[in-house]
């Protein structure tokens, strides 16, 4: 039985080396301009993009070679009769196929920014306390998530609700593609439980918004304008909400165009709230554009896309019955308990691999 081999065809829409190398050459050509240099920004993207495509050929003709290899020591074997042989070329082809669904998989990682680190932000919707309880098991979820993939994080925001849980947080999370991840999560996430909360132990629904957007290098260019903000400071208080600082270090920045506002609290300092809001405030300016370029994209593929607290796109189901369920790719496991906890993997490939597959159609 012959190994296993890359499946170039499947990949040609999503992943085509000729037309990524012909992408290298034109990059090489306006690298090699010395006008280029003229514009530090535009030539800094420019070595950008070609390093990552250099890589990715690099990687996949790497690939290529090592399967090339392992097909040839298959010929010799089955020449030679020789079992032991055939028996190792058995074990590189599994290797090998496990490195190509890597690699595939990496496919749905290829956004300008997936590498980045990211910026997640959980607000409880309606329902008061409960609701706020939800957006404190969402958070847990996430910083154990972010824990088992060796990120680091940060809170940057918090404002406690008056009961418990929390009303809105914000956490940086630091690591390799923490962004490409996380993206998956961003939307609406519904609970069914019975509250911990309720005296006469009723079922209830809560939801949670969860914004996930990409921590900017300085040098990407997200125009904001000295006369669109308006910085507003205060004094903060702790993560509990017991003590509150003499000086006044928490920020609150309004983006007047769009009405965002953006506040950080958590830093010692004024100006180390102000750098931290700013960020996200360029972060959610550029997601505002990468929206409305998925709804053009959408309304030319025929694709109705709804905005709001409407367009849910996972459900928790704790009671009557025990069930997680993305309303997007179909996933669904009944182990609530590991997903609470952290394990929830296999909901955002699900989705990137689809991601995979619409942008090749």
């Amino acid at each position: 039985m012959r190994p296993w081999r890359p499946k170039s065809k499947r990949c040609g829409g999503v992943f085509d080396l000729d037309a990524k190398r012909a992408q290298i050459a034109r990059l090489e050509e306006q690298a090699a301009d010395s006008a280029l240099w003229n514009d530090p920004q535009a030539a800094q993207a420019i070595m950008r993009d070609l390093a990552g495509l250099r890589e990715q050929v690099s990687t996949w003709d790497g690939l290529a070679q090592e399967t090339a290899d392992a097909l040839l020591m298959l010929d010799m074997a089955l020449e030679a009769g020789d079992e032991a042989v055939l028996a190792e070329v058995a074990a590189e082809a599994e290797k090998l196929k496990e490195k190509y669904d890597r690699l595939e998989f990496q496919l749905a990682l290829s956004g300008p920014y997936d590498r980045n680190d990211a910026i997640l932000s959980i607000h409880a919707g309606v329902g008061g306390t409960e609701a706020q309880d939800w957006a404190q098991m969402l958070l847990r979820m996430y910083l154990r998530w972010a824990e088992r993939h060796g990120y680091s994080t940060e809170l940057t925001n918090q404002l406690d609700g008056e009961e418990a849980g929390i009303k809105t947080v914000t956490v940086e999370i630091g690591g390799p593609w923490a962004y490409g991840y996380l993206k998956a999560e961003r939307g609406v996430h519904r609970l069914v439980r019975i509250s911990p909360f309720d005296a006469s132990a009723r079922r209830h629904t809560s939801f949670a918004l969860v914004e996930v957007l990409p921590m900017l290098d300085e040098n990407i260019e997200i125009e904001i304008k000295p006369e669109d903000i308006r910085m507003d400071v205060y004094r903060a208080g702790s993560a509990g909400g017991q003590h509150m600082q003499k000086n006044s270090t928490a920020v609150r920045i309004t983006h007047i165009p769009t009405g965002i506002v953006v506040t950080c609290q958590n830093e010692r300092s004024q100006l180390q709230n102000r750098e931290s809001a700013m960020r996200v405030l360029r972060g959610k300016l550029y997601d505002i554009e990468l929206q409305k370029l998925e709804e053009e994209q959408a309304r030319l593929k025929g694709k109705h896309v709804e905005a709001g607290w409407g367009n849910q796109i996972r459900s928790y189901v704790l009671q009557p019955y025990q069930m997680v369920k993305d309303l997007r790719t179909g996933v669904e496991t009944g182990n609530t308990g590991a997903v609470l906890d952290g394990e929830i993997d296999l909901f955002i490939e699900a989705w990137l691999k689809e991601q995979v597959g619409a942008a090749a159609q």
